[in-house]
């Protein structure tokens, strides 16, 4: 029973152990019952300063679907055997061997490729060409290498145009598709 002397204030802080078990124990009542969530916002609320204002925009981060990576990893083992060529022992080969199966692989990359993506340029000047590059252009399209000093406008040789994807055509995957099976084993009957 709580006496008067109980006020939070008094209460002596629990131990490490103890926040421990209260931490998993809220942690499952806020991810499984709506209603602890609510009141734990609630609660957290005015309990909790409002966080200042960060100094720079912190880089926010999203997972990405291993669905369509696996189906285009599964689309490349189809169509280019991408997966048995870069698990084989090449040693076992002769060049002209490697070279004849790289020829195949090669081929049904650049098939799977066109069929699913379209693929264009970063950059539409031909490389060699001289780039002028403005404050604020975009650091994810364009990587400065060299002798990288001062601030821009940077001027330089375009040494790769990059790429970039404009569409992708990756085909609907019916519900309860498997997408970790890349290429389904074969029995000979």
């Amino acid at each position: 029973m709580a006496t008067s002397n109980d006020t939070p204030s008094s209460r002596q802080p629990p131990s490490l152990l103890a926040r421990i078990g209260l931490a998993v124990r809220s942690f499952f009542a806020v991810l499984g019952d709506p209603e602890s969530a609510a009141r734990f916002l609630d609660a957290s609320a005015g309990a909790m300063p409002a966080p200042a204002a960060p100094a720079a925009a912190e880089p926010a981060f999203k997972q990405a679907s291993p669905d369509a990576a696996l189906q285009l990893l599964s689309l490349l083992q189809r169509d280019a055997r991408l997966i048995d060529f870069a698990g084989e022992n090449l040693a076992d080969y002769s060049d002209s061997q490697v070279g004849a199966a790289a020829r195949l692989v090669h081929e049904g990359c650049a098939k799977v490729l066109r069929e699913h993506f379209r693929i264009v340029p970063v950059r539409d000047e031909a490389e060699g060409s001289r780039v002028s590059l403005p404050a604020g252009f975009d650091a994810a399209a364009v990587r400065l290498t060299g002798n990288v000093v001062g601030q821009p406008p940077f001027h330089g040789s375009l040494r790769h145009r990059g790429w970039r994807v404009a569409e992708v055509r990756l085909p609907q995957l019916a519900e309860g598709h498997d997408t970790r099976v890349l290429a389904a084993a074969e029995v000979e009957l």
